[in-house]
């Protein structure tokens, strides 16, 4: 059967074979959006990359109506710094269509949240518009971490490196990962754990790596606990798409 991870990594080399049958063409959006790492270094306060989560394998679905483009907007007026659009669809019921929609609507950088494998999905989410991939460091061996790494970055897109564990983050600093994510749920059992991003985060010593907070994020102490543990910003889904008050909700998660 295989953990969940294993599950979706197996979806992912069928979608894979058939994005390889059609051809992409290497263009993306024009738009001068200050980049995700600028606006981290930048910021005084935590930083929220507010997602676009549809469903999940551990919540079920989670808010599968809403739409892309509205959710977006709100979250930039609501003061998100970037958004995240979750584009895997066996799993979490989302699109690359919803990522273009979100690419036409805000002026923010929006992360490809997916579980990359391939330079062709790289060419894919730069095609719709996104500025920011997501690298899983649970997902691949080093050696292809790095090639898919050095291809997006080459292809004029930035990464935030997934790390879950001591081994997983000196595999991102070995690359020379500038935005690490520390994912406080482990992939294989879903189980999360703010501890996580406390035991990380202190590990890191580069001044110049900002370092973003996954998963679990749910109030104003949860955020200031990672905050005051070194997080630059936070990757908030469930908690934002679950709310009857959205400006509200964001508003709490920013310390």
């Amino acid at each position: 059967m295989g953990t969940i991870l294993d599950r979706i990594l197996d979806q992912k080399r069928k979608e894979v074979e058939l994005l390889k049958s059609q051809p992409v063409i290497k263009s993306g959006s024009t738009k001068n959006i200050t980049p995700l790492y600028d606006t981290l270094r930048q910021s005084n306060q935590l930083s929220v990359i507010a997602e676009i989560k549809r469903a999940s394998p551990s919540k079920g679905d989670i808010n599968v109506g809403m739409e892309p483009p509205e959710q977006a907007k709100l979250y930039e007026q609501s003061g998100a710094k970037a958004i995240s659009v979750l584009t895997d669809q066996p799993f979490f019921k989302g699109t690359i269509e919803d990522l273009k929609q979100v690419r036409e609507t805000v002026q923010l950088p929006v992360l490809c949240k997916d579980f990359i494998i391939d330079q062709v999905q790289i060419d894919r989410a730069k095609q719709a518009g996104a500025n920011v991939i997501l690298l899983i460091a649970a997902a691949l061996p080093e050696e292809q971490l790095k090639a898919l790494n050095d291809y997006a970055i080459s292809s004029g897109l930035e990464v935030l490196f997934e790390v879950h564990n001591e081994v997983e983050l000196k595999a991102a600093e070995s690359l020379g990962a500038k935005i690490i994510g520390i994912n406080n749920r482990d992939l294989k059992t879903f189980k999360t754990d703010l501890a996580v991003t406390e035991r990380l985060a202190s590990q890191i010593q580069n001044p110049d790596v900002m370092v973003i907070s996954e998963s679990g994020i749910k109030t104003n102490e949860d955020a200031k606990r990672v905050f005051q543990a070194g997080a630059n910003g936070i990757l908030v889904g469930e908690t934002l798409m679950k709310s009857n008050n959205v400006p509200d909700a964001l508003q709490q998660l920013i310390v």
